[in-house]
């Protein structure tokens, strides 16, 4: 099923409003072995990502 121009734009409208958005680089081959990781812990790329994140600051602050 085709996704409509209206829907497109209100998603995009919905999303700008609801999200802050980043880009990271990373070397070939990583995202590769990233997205594999995220799949075998039944997570998506960005929940990975997320969860790491959240993770990793957990533990610095706690480290002070």
């Amino acid at each position: 099923m085709a996704v409509s121009k209206a829907q497109q734009k209100a998603v995009a409208k919905y999303e700008a409003k609801k999200y802050d958005k980043t880009l990271i680089r990373l070397e070939k081959g990583r995202l590769n072995e990233i997205k594999a990781h995220a799949e075998g812990q039944g997570e998506s790329l960005n929940g990975f990502i997320v969860r790491a994140v959240d993770e990793t600051i957990e533990r610095d602050n706690g480290a002070k």
